[in-house]
Formats: structure tokens, C-alpha cells, sequence
């Protein structure tokens, strides 16, 4: 036999504790604002199951009101969780609204007309239509990439919204779903409407450690001052065209940057202007770059920029196109405001090279030393030897013929 006041008082303890737990995420990670409204769910939850347990004590439609009010916002927040997870704006306005409005309905069919049925289908639309507004988030993410977490957390709202149609299509064709009416029916559904809960939040969960490996997982590869891709990224990216242009033959190009004259930036102004330099020539590169190309920072004042499919005539573009708006910025410059000049070495992967990303570093090196040479403020692009030359030719300003 299924105790109803039992189930209600589990659900109470069940979900106190998932308060506690996203209370505890909360605090842990004060950005991560899906836990906040999770939490808010838990505990709101908790208001409203401790108030459906009283009304099964107390003959009075307070408690019947208050219970259903608190499961139904319990249902909002934790929809609006999964908004926020993804995002997206919060309609505090719609939410409220759904709330507001089945309570109202619950209240006429509770007051003005008694009908337990119709009270029932209100209560129920109230919890489904938040969930069914989220699903489609959880479904089809914007980042494109279906977590763990969200499938096992769609798949438990579908199976929520499931019940919900089986209970409403029961209570409109007359059957008392209630606590009164549907004894063993009833517990059973409360039972089962647990097990879901517990499980969405495991999936919330889930769907929250996903997130924060994922965070983790980008910081380990991101420069921390400028955001672009730290020198362990590049390596990777540099290794995966290496393999790819090594199967296909298809070229593409790496540009080598550094910072002319940073140091005496550090030493004159300071590292904090240093620091603003660097990320500031950091959004100015990014400006001339293409979807898919890869800004990296290698360390101190030195850049690499990956171009994927790009031979060394677009590669030289691209380079002037970067050298143009630096020194563009720098005629700009007044006052206090510290110009940024930088010098670029151009090369391009071949046969040569194969899979091993060092040696085109070390050509790309090679012309931004030419560059260097030539006066800074330049590019230059790599060449390989002539068979009689022991050094590699390098072109600085006449390399701008390519583009």
C-alpha cells in the first residue's frame, strides 16, 4: 500500500536536499545563474510539497492552493534554470502569467464551481506549459551539441509531459485523480512524478558538470590575459593541418607576429600599459582575420596566427592587412595613447615540412627575422633555399607583390 502522506513528506526531504546542493553550486560558482534558479525550484518545490502534505491534515483550500502554487513556480524556475543554462532571456512576465492564471483557474473551479476534474487540469497545464516551453532548448542547443545532461533531462520532460496528458485526458473524462479520490492511483502518480523530479535535477546536474569541464577545458587551451588561444592550442591546430595538408597536399600558412619594441613599453609605462597593448592588438588583428583563421599567443609579445587553406600569396593579404591596421592606429594615436608596431613572418607549409609544426615555425621565424632586419614594422615571407644558398631567402617589402 502507497502511504500518499509518506511520498509527499520523501519529496520533501528528496528535494530539501537538491536545495542545499544548488545553494551550494551557487555560492560555488556565483556566474553559473542556472543554479540559482534551480535552487529556487528546490526549494519552492519543498514550500509547495510541505503544503500538499498539510491540506491532507487540514479541511481548508488554503493548503490546496498554496501547494499547487508552489509546485506549479517550483516548475517556472526550474524552466527558467534551463533559459538561463542556454543563455537566453528570462520572461519573468510569461511565468508569472502561467502561475497567476492557474492558480486563478484552480480557485474558481475550487470556490465558485467545485469540480475536482477541471481543478486537476488546471493544476497539470500549469506544471506542463513552462517544461514545454524549455524543451526546445534542450533538444536543439545553440552551441549545436545535444550534452548527456540535456538529453537525460529532455527525455525525463517528455516522459513528465507524457503523464500529464494521461492524467489530464483521465480527469476530462471524469476520473478523480486527486488525493480524495484517486487513493492508490494517486500514490502511484506522486510516486512516479518523484522519481522524475529527482531525475531532471540529476540531469541538471549533469548538464552542469558538462558546462564546467567544458570551461575548464577552454581555459587549459586560452591565453588568460587576451583570451585567444594559448601556445598548447596552437600546437594542437598546427599538428591537425599538418596531417591534414600531409593526406590531401592542400596547403595552408602560419603567420609568425611580435610586438616591436614592447619591452621599452614595459619599461617606460609600465606592465599594465603593456598588458593593454597586447590585448588591444589583440582586437585589432582579429578585425582582418577570416572566420576559421586562429589567433594565438605564444608568450611575452609573440603572436601566431593559422591560416587553414591559404596559400602564401593570401597568407602575404592577410599580413598586410594586419601590418596596415596597426600602423593605421598608431598615425591615430595622441597624447598618452602608446602606438603598436609589429614586424610578421609569413610561411607556408609544404611537402618539406611534413607533420611536424616546428619546422614551419622555424621558417615563419626565419622571415619575421627578415622583417626584423629590414627595419621592423614589415613582413616578410619565407622562400625556400636555393639549392646552392645555405641560407633561406627572405623578402620583406617586395613580398607585398604577392598580394
Amino acid at each position: 500500500m502507497l502511504s500518499v502522506p509518506t511520498l509527499w513528506t520523501v519529496f520533501v526531504a528528496n528535494f530539501l536536499a537538491l536545495g542545499l546542493i544548488w545553494a551550494y553550486v551557487a555560492r560555488s560558482y556565483p556566474k553559473f545563474v542556472a543554479a540559482r534558479f534551480w535552487m529556487g525550484s528546490a526549494f519552492v518545490g519543498v514550500a509547495g510539497a510541505m503544503a500538499a502534505l498539510l491540506r491532507l491534515f487540514i479541511d481548508s483550500p488554503v493548503p490546496i492552493v498554496v501547494g499547487a502554487a508552489g509546485i506549479i513556480a517550483a516548475c517556472c524556475l526550474a524552466a527558467m534554470g534551463i533559459q538561463r543554462f542556454y543563455d537566453r532571456p528570462v520572461s519573468w512576465r510569461l511565468m508569472s502569467a502561467t502561475t497567476m492564471l492557474s492558480i486563478a483557474a484552480i480557485l474558481v473551479f475550487l470556490l465558485g464551481f467545485d469540480q475536482v476534474q477541471l481543478r486537476m487540469v488546471s493544476y497539470t497545464l500549469g506544471q506542463a506549459v513552462p517544461l514545454v516551453l524549455a524543451l526546445p532548448l534542450l533538444l536543439s542547443p545553440p552551441e549545436g551539441r545535444v550534452s548527456p545532461g540535456a538529453r537525460l533531462s529532455a527525455i525525463v520532460i517528455l516522459t513528465m509531459i507524457g503523464m500529464f496528458v494521461v492524467r489530464t485526458a483521465g480527469n476530462l473524462l471524469g476520473y478523480d485523480f486527486s488525493a480524495q479520490g484517486g487513493g492508490q492511483v494517486h500514490g502511484f502518480l506522486v510516486l512516479v512524478l518523484l522519481f522524475l523530479s529527482m531525475t531532471l535535477n540529476f540531469g541538471f546536474l549533469l548538464m552542469a558538470m558538462d558546462r564546467l569541464r567544458a570551461e575548464v577545458a577552454d581555459l587549459a587551451l586560452l591565453d588568460d590575459l587576451t583570451g585567444v588561444a594559448n601556445r598548447r592550442h596552437l600546437l594542437q591546430r598546427l599538428t591537425e593541418e599538418c596531417a591534414r595538408s600531409e593526406r590531401s597536399g592542400a596547403p595552408f600558412s602560419l603567420l609568425v607576429i611580435d610586438l616591436d619594441g614592447f619591452k621599452a613599453i614595459n619599461d617606460t609605462h609600465g606592465h599594465a600599459a603593456g598588458d593593454a597593448c597586447l590585448q588591444h592588438f589583440t582586437l585589432m588583428a582579429q578585425t582582418r582575420l577570416r572566420p576559421g583563421d586562429m589567433l594565438a599567443r605564444t608568450g611575452g609579445d609573440e603572436f601566431c596566427v593559422v591560416l587553414p587553406s591559404s596559400s602564401l600569396r593570401e597568407a602575404a593579404t592577410i599580413a598586410r592587412r594586419v601590418l596596415e591596421v596597426c600602423r593605421q592606429d598608431a598615425e591615430a594615436c595622441t597624447g598618452s595613447e602608446i602606438p603598436i608596431a609589429i614586424s610578421i613572418g609569413v610561411a607556408q607549409w609544404d611537402r618539406g615540412i611534413g607533420e611536424f609544426p616546428d619546422r614551419l615555425m622555424a621558417n615563419a621565424d626565419h622571415a619575421l627575422y627578415a622583417a626584423k632586419k629590414n627595419g621592423k614594422n614589415d613582413f616578410a615571407v619565407y622562400d625556400p633555399s636555393p639549392p646552392l644558398s645555405p641560407e633561406p631567402i627572405c623578402r620583406g617589402e617586395a613580398a607585398r607583390n604577392f598580394a
